[in-house]
């Protein structure tokens, strides 16, 4: 059960015997190298970087462990609680044109950062959801998430931010039709 957690992890999958594949080996190995290498270069610097360096990165994880567990939690029970037919029938491969703009509603609407939207967006899609309605999702969330509008009002005015969100409200469902049309071309 533990399992569920883990990023690559598909219950529905997996206990079918077919299994992911572990998707997150390949940045994680990079980052492992990246790190190695900063980690080396701070410590023959000799400042005593190499310490500090470590203390900041720990100290962010302690602040971004618990939104990081809740949103592993939020992409893992959606896979088990929501059913497959009513993702596959609001945000699935043949929602078309209605898929891709929940997805993007959805992404306006959904707070945080990546370590929220990612694993529910990998969620969605290994319950069913289209890719291309995923694109969108994150592509809207990437723009212009309704819950860093008080904030770029704040700073920028109002004006600017208007001008933002009618500049860029078309990309999210076209990314998302632009992928659709990808992955029947190129099944993922």
């Amino acid at each position: 059960m533990a399992l569920c957690f883990l990023p690559w992890y598909n219950h529905r999958t997996v206990k079918n015997g077919e299994g992911q594949g572990n998707n997150v080996l390949v940045p994680t190995v990079f980052m492992a190298v990246v790190a190695g290498l900063l980690f080396l270069i701070a410590y023959f610097r000799g400042q005593g970087e190499h310490i500090l360096g470590l203390k900041m990165g720990m100290s962010l994880l302690v602040r971004i462990l618990p939104l990081l567990v809740f949103a592993l939690a939020v992409s893992g029970l959606v896979q088990v609680l929501v059913p497959r037919e009513i993702i596959v029938q609001w945000v699935g491969p043949e929602s078309g044109l209605k898929g891709v703009l929940v997805g993007t509603i959805a992404g306006f609407l959904t707070p945080g950062g990546p370590f929220v939207v990612f694993p529910i967006a990998a969620g969605f899609i290994a319950s069913g959801a289209a890719i291309g309605t995923m694109v969108s999702y994150v592509t809207a969330w990437a723009l212009g998430a309704l819950s860093r509008l008080p904030i770029e009002v704040g700073i920028l005015g109002i004006k600017f931010t208007l001008l933002h969100l009618a500049s860029t409200f078309f990309f999210p469902p076209i990314a998302g039709l632009v992928a659709n049309w990808i992955t029947r071309i190129f099944p993922l």
